[in-house]
């Protein structure tokens, strides 16, 4: 997305302003607010664009590495997200929002891309930066005033450099997670995937990241495996937290070590999120235990 974006003008007297605000507040309500659509939009459009990179999978690691099809498919994959995530109904465009025919477009880039039958309606506009990891979320009225004169071979129009000021925001910039094995050194990776069964790849994974919650699908996507939740708990020496804590290494559940994962200073995991911890000190050791995990190594 372009790194300056001008103002708003859609404020009391824009002729948009009925429309687009009307438009927003439902699409708010419909989120739960602005603190869920602001985090449940961010997730969705993470989720969109790893499903499609497949990392475990592809071996590939960023959205420049896919085929230009597998792009287009990110923006029919946002649409259907979005709607689910606002339970909102099909319409004669991409959707229907207080009677209203809206369009949704999105782009990995820089503008978005208008259609023709897109013209004088009401469209979202959804933006993610992969470079910055930053989102955006906006509405704009698709009028030839706010469009460029210019298009493409399909008769689409962009967003015109002055247009940008009729967008009205919900979303303008707010970081969002980065592609997870972007933060992974690529060699981490390979030694990653060169487990060949589920608990070894697991067992690298939390090795080789470690104080970083991690997620649980990235959790799924390497283990390769129906039942993996099984196999990152203990089982009688044989899961992936025995394996580590073999090597003093903790493997902890957001969701069942809250407290311990608070006491050792790591970072916050939600209940969906796991974190690997190298015990260091005895005092490491103490607190584990009183949290019913037993490191038989003994540090000062």
């Amino acid at each position: 997305m372009k790194k300056s974006i001008p103002d708003s003008i859609v404020v009391p007297g824009h002729p948009d302003y009925d429309l687009l605000t009307g438009l927003a507040d439902e699409i708010t309500k419909r989120a739960g607010g602005p603190k869920a659509l602001g985090q449940g939009f961010s997730a969705m459009l993470r989720q969109c664009v790893d499903d499609v990179i497949m990392t475990p999978k592809t071996g590939r690691r960023s959205y420049d590495e896919l085929e230009k099809t597998e792009k287009t498919y990110i923006g029919t994959r946002v649409e259907i997200e979005l709607r689910a995530m606002l339970r909102l109904p099909k319409g004669k465009l991409d959707t229907l929002i207080l009677g209203q025919d809206v369009d949704i477009k999105n782009t990995m880039g820089s503008n978005w891309m208008i259609p023709t039958e897109a013209i004088d309606h009401p469209c979202i506009l959804v933006a993610a930066d992969e470079k910055r990891a930053m989102c955006f979320l906006g509405l704009i009225v698709a009028k030839l005033d706010y469009l460029t004169a210019g298009q493409n071979k399909d008769a689409k129009k962009s967003v015109s450099a002055e247009g940008f000021a009729n967008i009205l925001w919900l979303i303008k910039g707010r970081p969002y997670p980065p592609n997870f094995w972007q933060t992974v050194p690529s060699d981490a990776i390979q030694r990653i995937f060169l487990g060949s069964s589920g608990n070894q790849r697991m067992a690298s994974l939390f090795r080789e990241v470690q104080d970083t919650p991690i997620k649980r699908e990235v959790v799924e996507a390497v283990a390769k495996q129906k039942d993996f939740m099984r196999r990152i708990r203990s089982d009688n020496g044989r899961g992936t937290r025995d394996i580590l804590l073999k090597e003093s290494i903790l493997l902890l559940s957001g969701d069942f070590d809250a407290g311990l994962i608070k006491q050792l200073g790591l970072p916050e995991c939600s209940g969906s999120e796991f974190i690997s911890y190298q015990v260091k000190t005895a005092q490491d050791v103490n607190l584990a235990s009183k949290h019913g995990v037993i490191v038989s190594a003994t540090l000062d």
